[in-house]
């Protein structure tokens, strides 16, 4: 991965043409570090670093931080040292790991062609997902909000004709932005940067570069390839040389099919009101169940996830007689298992839905599933569902919304 270095050259505005530009690369924030002020709003504007403080190194660190020196990586003594007002925070990797896992699932809903590079990035190719969400800029737009909205942390998001390009793009969009490059700006785009920008130019070879005479994106596109070669190689020479020219084939590759399907949200102030709970509990289950018929998968177990005001995680699962992917039967198991959570009287500021142990839908032998066994509209269920799959896809998901008994068409939804 290129270190990314940042031009000062580098325009904030490329254009509007989105034709051609559907990758999109999203970048999370100083994400441990983000994670961490979302949990302590009061260490907002104070430089934060997260990482061991006893003979430990710099995990993450927020930009009021970085402004001091203070790099991922780097010694914590050091970064101390350089800034020695900041506040030191322990890691807590379950919790980077829960929103990371969220965000990564925001994304599915987006588009199935994502693949995740790290916990705190992955690219996507939204080409399929024009006609149902809109512009890339306006599916990036949308994503940087609901990311903001549940969890409290900012991504940023590059938009452009490949992954380098979308890559470079979300570096230059940093903090908290969006940044288009439209298909024909890409080679004046990539000409403002230095060479240590691309993917593959670390300390050695930028320096083998430099003695060469070459310290720009410009100068390494307009050398001869037969130089680059005899400079670094005759296949990295040739592989610079196309990046230089925004040249890169390489797909959005999706990642392993997924083992657990899931969704849930942070509310802005704690809710204590178990109606207010219920009802968020059916969007939830709605959403994932909505995710699994896109996948052509079926659960067999609902899991709850709550998180009360004192920060603890609870956990309660259930798995079902038969796999579903039903919205009204993902909700009901939910709901039964957030009745027996003893709260212990504390409000509650993250509740979640997931399903898991997932297999195929095709090939399943016809089984009743639990409302079936109850009455003769399950199947109906399932089709409302999927009638309802289909106006969004259209309209968009806030076309419609299912109401409280999720009914079949005979019945009335809520608009």
């Amino acid at each position: 991965m290129s270190r990314g270095p940042r031009s000062a050259d580098v325009r904030r505005d490329w254009g509007s043409d989105e034709d051609g530009a559907t990758i999109l690369h999203v970048d999370m924030d100083a994400f441990f570090a983000s994670v961490e002020l979302a949990r302590r709003p009061e260490l907002r504007g104070r430089p934060v670093i997260v990482g061991g403080r006893d003979r430990g190194v710099v995990l993450a660190a927020t930009y009021e931080a970085r402004a001091y020196g203070v790099r991922s990586a780097m010694a914590m003594s050091q970064a101390l040292r350089r800034c020695p007002q900041a506040v030191v925070v322990r890691p807590d990797h379950q919790a980077y790991r829960d929103v990371s896992r969220s965000v990564m699932e925001m994304l599915g809903d987006i588009t199935a062609v994502v693949e995740q590079v790290s916990v705190d990035e992955a690219y996507l190719d939204v080409a399929g997902a024009r006609r149902r969400l809109g512009l890339p800029t306006e599916i990036g737009a949308a994503l940087r909000e609901r990311v903001r909205s549940e969890h409290g942390v900012t991504c940023s998001v590059g938009i452009g004709r490949n992954k380098l390009v979308a890559k470079l793009a979300s570096t230059h969009a940093k903090p908290d932005g969006l940044l288009l490059v439209p298909r024909d700006a890409t080679e004046p785009f990539l000409r403002a940067l230095p060479v240590g920008a691309l993917t593959g130019v670390g300390d050695k070879t930028e320096a083998v570069l430099a003695r060469w005479g070459i310290t720009t994106v410009a100068q390494l596109a307009d050398s001869e390839v037969d130089v680059l070669r005899t400079a670094v190689g005759p296949v990295a020479g040739q592989h610079l040389h196309d990046l230089a020219w925004g040249r890169d084939s390489r797909p959005v590759v999706a990642g392993r099919p997924e083992r657990s399907i899931g969704a849930e949200s942070t509310f802005e102030r704690d809710l204590r009101d178990t109606d207010d709970l219920v009802a968020r509990l059916r969007e939830l289950a709605d959403r994932v169940a909505a995710r699994l018929r896109r996948h052509d998968v079926v659960a067999r177990t609902v899991t709850l996830k709550l998180r009360t005001s004192d920060f603890r995680t609870v956990n309660r699962s259930r798995t079902l007689e038969a796999p579903t992917d039903v919205a009204q039967e993902l909700f009901s198991v939910a709901r039964e298992l957030l009745v027996g959570v003893d709260r212990g009287g504390l409000a509650v500021r993250l509740v979640g839905v997931r399903a898991e142990n997932l297999r195929p839908r095709s090939g399943l032998s016809s089984q009743p599933t639990l409302f079936d066994a109850e009455d003769d509209r399950g199947e109906a269920r399932r089709e409302a569902e999927i009638a309802v799959d289909a106006v969004r896809a259209r309209f968009g998901r806030s076309a419609v919304a299912l109401g409280a008994s999720f009914a079949p068409p005979s019945t009335t939804m809520d608009p």
